[in-house]
């Protein structure tokens, strides 16, 4: 793939290179839908503003990672079965639990209205996920946009190849690995469930009998935590609010993943940067690290197809 090196500066007011994949470009949709970006924006916006979404950030980054992590942006773990014939990626067990996928149609309904059949559900997420991270206090990051969206689902592949929960480091810094990220990229996109709230279903196991088949609960949790989790997640739909590292280095990481990032000497340390200042090292990190993440593209051009309906595929004419 040819690659343009683009020199961009991050609102932080940290200069970085950060690479345009050929086939997208900044303002795509000039032309074709000068307001597209506009409305997103504000639906954006207005999501935000509504008590009940207030998690929409951690959604929508989740769901987000869960479709460029599979064959590349595409929105195709937004498909769903309409002929309840075939499987697809939102019935894989770790897509199960993912939400936000009704703020993506909201958005897609008001462009439908300005641009019919323009704008790309896979160029929605990936938009609509930046502001909402840069509205919550996140960082900037630039977002290229030209993205196509695809026709097939990959079920198989979301069910082998999304980093588990409950997964070792080594199979975390593989599966990213994959993909192009290096260590240093895998901890800053880790370090995301810094946004939002995560629930006592991913906690939980940790403490039952028989954890990972070592037969007891999760060794790393410490005895007052173990307590903590217990009385925190008697009711149900309990959550956790999250502040990562300086948890991950008291050993009080949520998820075993996140924990796992002390259990590596190479991770451990930089999770110990991100400790050492008012946070601008990982935010500077992370907004590089999710334009990799946004640029992972499979389909631009010709290619593919731009949904009406961001749950259902076109059927080829």
């Amino acid at each position: 793939m040819k690659i343009l090196l683009v020199l961009l500066s991050l609102a932080s007011g940290i200069t970085t290179l950060l690479a345009e994949a050929d086939g997208l470009r900044l303002d795509f949709y000039e032309q074709s839908c000068p307001n597209a970006e506009k409305i997103i924006m504000s639906q954006v916006q207005n999501i935000l503003a509504q008590p009940q979404f207030q998690n929409a950030p951690a959604q929508l980054l989740r769901l987000l990672f869960h479709d460029c992590f599979i064959e590349g942006c595409d929105a195709s773990v937004l498909l769903t079965d309409t002929n309840g014939t075939s499987v697809v990626e939102r019935q894989a067990i770790p897509n199960r639990t993912l939400k936000g996928f009704e703020f993506i149609d909201m958005i897609k309904e008001e462009l439908e209205k300005e641009c019919p059949g323009v704008v790309s559900c896979s160029d929605i997420m990936v938009l609509a996920t930046r502001n909402c991270i840069l509205l919550s206090g996140g960082p900037y990051y630039p977002v290229y946009t030209g993205r196509r969206d695809n026709n097939q689902s990959f079920f198989s592949e979301a069910l082998s190849d999304i980093p588990r929960p409950n997964g070792k480091i080594f199979e975390a810094l593989h599966l990213f690995s994959l993909r192009g990220f290096n260590t240093r990229e895998t901890v800053a996109l880790l370090g995301a469930h810094n946004i939002g709230r995560i629930s006592c279903q991913f906690i939980l196991p940790r403490l039952g009998t028989n954890f990972l088949n070592e037969g007891s609960a999760d060794s790393t949790l410490r005895g007052g935590f173990i307590e903590e989790i217990k009385l925190k997640c008697q009711k149900s739909n309990s959550s956790f609010s999250n502040t990562e590292s300086l948890k991950l280095m008291r050993g009080r990481g949520l998820l075993f993943a996140d924990q796992q990032l002390m259990a590596n000497e190479e991770t451990a340390r930089i999770v110990g940067e991100y400790t050492l200042d008012d946070g601008t090292v990982f935010r500077r990190d992370f907004a590089r690290a999710m334009v990799k993440m946004s640029n992972l593209v499979s389909l631009t051009g010709s290619q593919g197809q731009v949904r009406l309906n961001c749950s259902v595929a076109l059927k080829s004419s």
